[in-house]
């Protein structure tokens, strides 16, 4: 089991769209096998490689009981039907947010070994595939909040202890004599 560690908010390779998968090798293999072992690990409902620092089209998902992945998704709406409900991201931890997604969704791609995948999902199941294709275009699910959920949001990242503990704090280098401002 190789668990890999998660890339947080702030790290440039998750405002980056990834490159396509031209390779089903044995490295697309392990990196199937990463994401899902990292997956399982955190008990989330969706990874996607550019999480752990991999700049290529791959997710992997489990939802309502149903665990796999997908390389190189497309997505389709079959209608214009949205739902709106609590959503949050491996890569912002401990913050969740109401988002407006598609409630149905069809993603097609391609198995590790080459092979045509269709996935057809509906409410929790669109919004993961939706949610796991946007980190594929350097997309993260607060950039789809309005500005008042966003902000919300941004009050709940600044005061969160791994956001604060990424943060440089710069020192004068010129004596202060105690002084604070």
């Amino acid at each position: 089991m190789t668990v890999t560690p998660i890339r947080l908010l702030g790290d440039p390779v998750l405002r980056s769209p990834a490159d396509p998968v031209v390779d089903f090798d044995k490295e697309l293999r392990g990196l199937v096998a990463d994401l899902l072992d990292t997956l399982r690990d955190e008990e989330g409902a969706g990874l996607a490689a550019p999480q752990i620092g991999v700049g290529l089209r791959v997710f992997a998902f489990h939802v309502d009981e149903v665990e796999g992945y997908l390389v190189n998704p497309v997505l389709e709406f079959p209608d214009e039907e949205e739902q709106d409900g609590p959503e949050g991201c491996l890569s912002i931890p401990g913050v969740y947010v109401d988002t407006k997604r598609r409630l149905n969704t069809v993603a097609k791609g391609f198995n590790q070994h080459g092979d045509p995948v269709q996935i057809v999902g509906t409410g929790m199941m669109a919004r993961c595939l939706q949610h796991e294709t946007d980190h594929l275009d350097g997309v993260l699910f607060i950039q789809r909040l309005d500005a008042e959920r966003r902000k919300v949001a941004m009050k709940e990242i600044r005061a969160s202890d791994w956001y604060r503990a990424g943060m440089t704090i710069k020192v004068s280098p010129h004596e202060t004599r105690g002084r604070v401002g």
